[in-house]
C-alpha cells in the first residue's frame, strides 16, 4: 500500500464534466423535439435514445468499440486524415460517459419541457416569436430546474461508469483509469484502504446529487412552477 494516487479523482471528475458539457446540446435539441413530436418515428427514436439506460454497459462499450475501434470505418477515417485515435484514450472515456449518461438528461429535460403550459407558447406565437426564441425565452426558463436535475443526474451517471468507459478507454494507469476502474484494481491488488476511500467518494457524490434533485422536486412541487409560469406570461406580454 502505498500513497493514494488522486489521478483516478481528477480524471474522472474531467470527463464527467467533459461529457456532461457535450451532452447539453444534442440533449435539448433531442429533448425539444421528442416532446414536440408524436408518432412511431418519435418512439423509435425514444426507444433508441434510451437503450443505453437499460442496456448492460460492456454491449454499450462493444457497439462504441465497433463504431470507433481502429479495424472500424470511422476509426481508420480518423486515424488516416487527422491522427486521431478514440480507443484506449480520456477522448474515448469522455465519449463512453457521454452514451452512458445522455439518456438521463434527454429523459429529465423532455418532461421538464413537456411540463410547460400550452398557453404561454401559444401567447408567444402569436405576439410574433419564433420557435428559437420561444425555445430560449420562454422553454428554457421555464424548465430550468428539470433541466439541472437532468445535468446532475448525467454528471453522476458519467462520473461513475465503469463497464462502457472500460472497454472503450481501457485500463491504463496514469492516463485512462477513472475512480470506478480504479476501485476495482485496487480490490485485484489487495488495496482496499485505496478502494474504501475512493468508494466513499463515491457514494458522498451520488448522495449530494440524489439530495439536490430531491430538494429540486419538492420546490416544484410547492408550486414553483405555477409562479415561473406567471411570472414568464407578463415577460412574453410586454415584450
Amino acid at each position: 500500500m502505498g500513497q493514494i494516487d488522486l489521478f483516478p479523482i481528477y480524471l474522472s471528475f474531467k470527463v464527467a464534466l467533459l461529457s456532461t458539457v457535450f451532452s447539453l446540446i444534442p440533449g435539448l435539441l433531442a429533448a425539444y423535439l421528442l416532446s414536440r413530436s408524436e408518432g412511431k418515428a418519435v418512439d423509435v427514436a425514444d426507444a433508441l435514445l434510451t437503450l443505453p439506460i437499460v442496456l448492460p454497459p460492456t454491449v454499450l462499450g462493444y457497439y462504441l468499440l465497433v463504431i470507433l475501434g481502429r479495424q472500424s470505418v470511422l476509426g481508420r477515417f480518423l486515424e488516416q486524415q487527422f491522427g486521431v485515435t478514440i480507443v484506449f484514450t480520456q477522448t474515448g472515456a469522455v465519449i463512453a460517459a457521454m452514451c452512458v449518461s445522455i439518456p438521463f438528461f434527454i429523459q429529465s429535460a423532455r418532461t421538464a419541457f413537456a411540463g410547460i403550459d400550452e398557453s404561454l407558447l401559444h401567447a408567444a406565437r402569436l405576439l410574433g416569436r419564433t420557435e428559437w426564441n420561444i425555445f430560449f425565452s420562454v422553454m428554457i426558463p421555464l424548465s430550468w430546474r428539470g433541466l439541472t436535475s437532468g445535468v446532475m443526474l448525467a454528471f453522476a451517471r458519467a462520473l461513475g461508469d465503469f463497464g462502457a468507459t472500460l472497454m472503450v478507454a481501457g485500463s491504463i494507469p496514469g492516463k485512462t483509469e477513472t475512480m470506478s476502474i480504479a476501485i476495482y484494481n485496487c480490490l485485484m491488488n489487495g488495496d482496499e484502504r485505496t478502494a474504501g476511500l475512493l468508494v466513499a467518494i463515491m457514494t458522498f457524490l451520488s448522495l449530494a446529487v440524489l439530495y439536490g434533485i430531491k430538494r429540486m422536486e419538492k420546490k416544484m412541487g410547492r408550486g414553483g412552477s405555477r409562479h415561473a409560469s406567471r411570472k414568464h406570461q407578463k415577460n412574453i406580454s410586454g415584450i
